[in-house]
């Protein structure tokens, strides 16, 4: 697990998703059998590392990631370090034959994160990127709605992302001062939108084109140092996006709004059968048929509440920590030997549609884009180094083999119970069956 030290890595990754794994006695397979899960914890700052260890009772910890890369004992790469350095540090751990798992963005340009894509393709390495909004209880219940039909046709998105990020100065900022920085890898359009580019294309159709105003409203801020800097990336970024089937996306990112609505993110779908507004854990809807008569008349105070005539979706199921529930759907499609469906190919099209977005609101103009595609590649495999992974591999295929209902109904209860056991500790745990 590389990048551990950072707010991300540490918090997300390494103790709500991997600890929280081993601490349960591992994930569920389908065969009744459980997959453990052991990190090694990869930086560059020795103290933090240690520090971090001791507090976990982690044994594994090293500052160099050549050599973890080159130990067969560590079957998946995790990257969360700096954008900047992420596309070598994957470039090595696909040439070492290690399985992937990265944040995103997965490059600083389309051409090298699709490079990244064909490098993985090329060499049958199972890859990941982390697509962590899809698991929102908010954006899960969209998508309920959305399987259902409740929608009839959609017409448009619109979505709202921000708060206000605190200069620096008299009140310390809740983001890193490379986030600002340009010339660090910073800048709200290549951290959001490949954010929205999953949303979008998983949840209403692939993006094809992009209008967007990328600008900065706060240019000088205060580093961790307490030394004044120029901000030279972009803190907001306004985009309209025409997805695939004719609709009509809008959405507007800030690191410089003040909030004034329910959750730090907000989607509001309309169609003409129904509306609905996902936060990160509500889903508020408006059916047709309950839908009131607004009349403008600025002549007269309208005292009607039209937010209390929405629907509340109800949970209906227990929705635990998302970063810990994509871990756990890419161990499994690991262990199966099946490819994860948020791969680096979909983490490319992310980074073309920031660097899409960069070219719009610099040339100020519309910018279409390509779709996306690979050669079919080899299957996927583990590396093959230690008579563990060859057991671990002919188990899994043995298990994708059991094609009956049986082995089906007892996958999806290992899921419903994996999902309910995490659920309590979740939130609790302070504190990759792969070891990564």
């Amino acid at each position: 697990m590389n990048g551990v030290t950072g707010r991300m890595g540490y918090r997300q990754h390494l103790v709500r998703s991997i600890l929280a794994i081993r601490d349960d006695g591992g994930l569920p397979l389908p065969d009744g059998t459980r997959l453990q899960v052991e990190p090694i914890l990869v930086g560059r700052n020795a103290a933090k590392l240690e520090e971090i260890a001791t507090r976990h009772g982690l044994e594994h910890w090293t500052t160099d990631l050549d050599a973890a890369l080159a130990d067969p004992r560590w079957d998946v790469f995790a990257d969360f370090a700096v954008t900047s350095a992420r596309a070598d540090a994957l470039r090595k751990a696909i040439a070492a034959g290690k399985a992937v798992y990265t944040e995103k963005p997965t490059a600083e340009t389309s051409d090298e994160a699709l490079e990244l894509a064909r490098l993985a393709a090329d060499a049958g390495v199972p890859n990941g990127v982390v697509h962590d909004k899809l698991y929102l209880p908010g954006l899960r219940k969209l998508r309920r709605l959305i399987d259902s039909g409740f929608f009839g046709r959609i017409l448009s998105v619109r979505g709202e992302f921000g708060y206000w990020v605190f200069e620096g100065d008299w009140q310390t900022a809740q983001r890193p001062s490379w986030n600002y920085r340009r010339e660090d890898g910073g800048g709200i359009v290549v951290d959001m939108f490949p954010h929205w580019n999953y949303v979008l294309e998983q949840l209403f159709g692939r993006v094809e084109s992009v209008y967007a105003r990328a600008v900065t409203h706060i240019d000088e801020r205060t580093d961790e140092q307490g030394a004044g800097y120029a901000a030279t990336a972009d803190d907001a970024a306004y985009g309209v996006f025409d997805l695939a089937g004719g609709i009509t996306a809008q959405i507007n990112s800030s690191w410089a709004v003040r909030v004034d609505r329910d959750e730090l993110v907000e989607f509001q779908v309309d169609g003409t059968d129904g509306s609905a507004v996902a936060g990160l854990f509500g889903c508020r809807i408006q059916p047709r048929t309950a839908t009131p008569k607004p009349v403008w008349n600025p002549d007269l105070r309208d005292d009607r509440d039209y937010r209390a005539q929405w629907l509340e979706v109800p949970d209906n199921e227990v929705f635990g920590n998302g970063f810990r529930a994509q871990w756990e759907d890419f161990l499994h499609d690991l262990v199966a030997g099946r490819p994860h469906p948020y791969d680096l190919l979909s983490g490319a099209r992310g980074v073309a549609l920031a660097e899409a977005g960069l070219r719009s609101s610099a040339e100020g103009r519309r910018i279409d884009l390509p779709e996306l595609t690979l050669p079919t590649g080899a299957e996927p495999r583990l590396q093959g180094d230690s008579a563990d992974n060859a057991e671990r591999a002919d188990s899994a295929d043995s298990a994708e083999r059991a094609d009956s209902a049986d082995s089906a109904e007892r996958a999806d209860s290992a899921e419903r119970t994996g999902r309910a056991d995490r659920a309590d500790s979740a939130d609790d745990a302070e504190t990759v069956g792969a070891r990564a």
